[in-house]
């Protein structure tokens, strides 16, 4: 089984062809979504945020996203106080993941800094998904109803293309006007060619 991680900056669209590799029959694991789901149902590591950054953590019993969001933005100490936090219980449930689908060949796992925490060294392959800076800013800006200002500042705290591309086994250009299909099943077929020469 291979261990496919699948990132890309924000905009670049990574849960569109992560959701297409889902179509086709493969399991996909959402790190990002299981984070927000862990910050809100695990009690322990809801406690060792209270205890870390404050009461204000939550509202209501909900997660104060705004409220921390602010805290990490250019405090790199905090930011990466938060992944210490929550990326172990990630790491944790994408075992369980891949533990309960090991009859498939492929297991991907879709997260937005594999390779700004590292973790790109834990995975077989990793996919990048790439778009360009016009085309992600006004997709946040569509789907989060940001400012053009937001969107920049948070591109900012993310690697650049030029930085991950390096790293990075595989590309995919998901442009408004590039057929991404056609570039899925390519390189499915590739995984599968090298997977069989490789055993």
């Amino acid at each position: 089984m291979l261990r496919i991680g699948i990132t890309g900056g924000i905009g670049a669209g990574k849960s569109t062809i992560a959701k297409i590799f889902e179509c086709l029959g493969y399991p996909v694991f959402y790190s990002d979504a299981v984070a927000k789901q862990l910050m809100h149902t695990d009690l322990s590591l809801r406690a060792s945020l209270v205890e870390h950054f404050g009461e204000e953590t939550f509202l209501n019993g909900k997660l104060n996203r705004p409220f921390l969001s602010e805290i990490i933005m250019n405090n790199e100490d905090e930011k990466a106080k938060i992944s210490a936090l929550v990326h172990p219980r990630v790491r944790e449930k994408f075992e369980d993941f891949v533990s309960e689908n090991s009859s498939n060949e492929f297991v991907f796992n879709e997260a937005a800094i594999i390779f700004e925490t590292g973790s790109y060294k834990k995975f077989d392959v990793v996919i990048l998904v790439t778009a360009s800076k016009e085309v992600r800013i006004e997709r946040v800006r569509n789907r989060d109803g940001a400012t053009t200002e937001q969107v920049i500042d948070r591109m900012n705290n993310q690697w650049t293309d030029d930085q991950k591309i390096p790293l990075a086994d595989y590309l995919i250009e998901n442009m408004n006007d590039t057929p991404v299909l056609e570039q899925v099943e390519a390189l499915l077929v590739e995984l599968k060619l090298n997977q069989s020469t490789s055993s």
